[in-house]
């Protein structure tokens, strides 16, 4: 009877799930199941809507057209990319776009963490203040600077022709010559608090004797800043630059706001394009192979960036 007994308890004991987890987790095993609940999100929320939307670059859909049906194409819609001149144009103003208000952006994000980096009085109520603008939404700041630089109530309109700059009030969102760099001038006063913030954190984590021994050294502010500042933070600088290009390509909502693709299609973007084609025009399938080529390039220009980064750096 004790035999049987004893047998019982060992079956108890081996089928017990706390004795089970605590065997696991003495094992590399519990790596991964810690990790299970974060995977299955990823493949919910990120992997499977990519596949989903590349899946859907290959198949008719249009809402307004349901007689096409929703059946699968090949690379029709991605040969009528290569035909489109819209394409094209969108493809040129984003790199424009891009470009100009990264550099616009990391230019003024790095000039204003260097002057909160003094430590100097009201430094971290200025730092407040500058961050003020990237806590904004796009949606109200789009708002907002469509009425200052309003062609007949604007404030900046009223200032400049008061100044004598200009002579009468000018509609900066309807001249094709003007509307794509006030667009981009409105995203750099929008974006450039996110260099600023990235770059003052990697400046609080270069050591200070660096500067003092460049200082003994007789090198002056700027040679600092070429070659100690910028060096050290090339990394944040790396991945800023990634984010916010990623950003500035996947994100049409201020452009829609200020000059909605136009005047004409001076300011149109890929992701305006995008956009358009598939909630304006329901061709579902079309837009989907522009996102995939978007998120194409976005992976390439990611790749080679790092690449140039650690070359760089070896």
């Amino acid at each position: 009877m004790a035999t049987t007994m004893t047998g019982m308890d060992r079956r108890k004991r081996s089928i017990n799930p706390l004795a089970i987890l605590g065997e696991l987790s003495e094992t590399r095993y519990w790596m991964y199941l810690l990790l299970l609940p974060s995977l299955l999100l990823i493949l919910a929320i990120v992997l499977y809507p990519t596949i989903y939307g590349m899946g859907l670059s290959v198949r008719e859909m249009r809402l307004n057209r349901p007689a096409l049906g929703t059946g699968f194409v090949g690379f029709k819609h991605y040969v009528r990319l290569w035909g489109d001149p819209v394409f094209w144009l969108a493809l040129w103003n984003t790199a424009i776009w891009a470009t100009s208000a990264l550099v616009l952006e990391f230019l003024l994000g790095l000039v204003a963490a260097l002057a909160l980096n003094r430590e100097l009085p009201g430094t971290k109520v200025l730092g407040v203040l500058i961050l003020l603008p990237f806590f904004l939404p796009n949606v109200v700041a789009g708002h907002m600077w469509s009425l200052l630089l309003d062609p007949r109530l604007g404030v900046i309109n009223d200032l400049l022709v008061r100044v004598g700059l200009l002579d009468s009030y000018k509609a900066w969102f309807a001249d094709p010559t003007t509307a794509m760099a006030a667009a981009i001038l409105v995203e750099a006063w929008h974006g450039f608090p996110f260099f600023a913030l990235l770059i003052l954190a990697g400046l609080k984590g270069i050591p200070s004797d660096l500067y003092k021994a460049a200082d003994i050294d007789g090198a002056g502010p700027l040679a600092q800043l070429r070659l100690i500042t910028l060096p050290m933070l090339r990394t944040v600088i790396a991945a800023a630059v990634i984010l916010r290009v990623i950003g500035l390509v996947n994100s049409p909502d201020l452009l829609l706001i200020l000059t909605n693709g136009g005047p004409g299609r001076s300011t149109q973007v890929l992701s305006l394009y995008a956009f358009q084609t598939a909630y304006r025009d329901f061709n579902f399938g079309y837009a989907a192979a522009l996102s995939v080529v978007m998120f194409a390039l976005l992976m390439l220009f990611a790749w080679a960036y790092i690449r140039i980064t650690r070359a760089h750096e070896d």
